[in-house]
């Protein structure tokens, strides 16, 4: 079973949901909330983690994944709402994550209302 490192920014909800599939943990649960990016993926790799779940955009060019223990899944949306339709997207990247890998699940936001006065 997939070891799953679900940061700060990642919906409780999501992380709630995908405990049904894999072995989710909070960052906070583990003391981690406050931990910067670096630090977070030394910490999840230290620890075992197969795979840091964010919402963090930036995360691809932040890091460089070559040779790393621990795979990363960047959730293309922070809500729940949004992120629950596209459920699917996300366990077909989890379950295509491998060690090094970067993976970006593409969410689409909804359309913006228009303005009215």
């Amino acid at each position: 079973m997939k070891r799953i490192l679900s940061d700060h920014c990642t919906p409780r909800k999501a992380a709630r949901f995908l405990q049904t599939l894999y072995a989710v943990t909070e960052s906070h649960t583990r003391g981690w909330a406050q931990l910067r990016n670096g630090d977070l993926l030394r910490e999840a790799e230290t620890a075992g983690f197969d795979i840091l779940l964010t919402t963090d955009k930036n995360m691809s060019s932040q890091q460089n994944m070559a040779g790393r223990p621990i795979a990363v899944v960047v959730l293309g949306a922070q809500e729940w709402p949004l992120i629950e339709a596209y459920i699917e997207r996300v366990v077909a990247a989890i379950d295509a994550a491998t060690p090094g890998s970067f993976a970006f699940v593409e969410i689409p936001l909804p359309p913006k209302k228009p303005y009215q006065q």
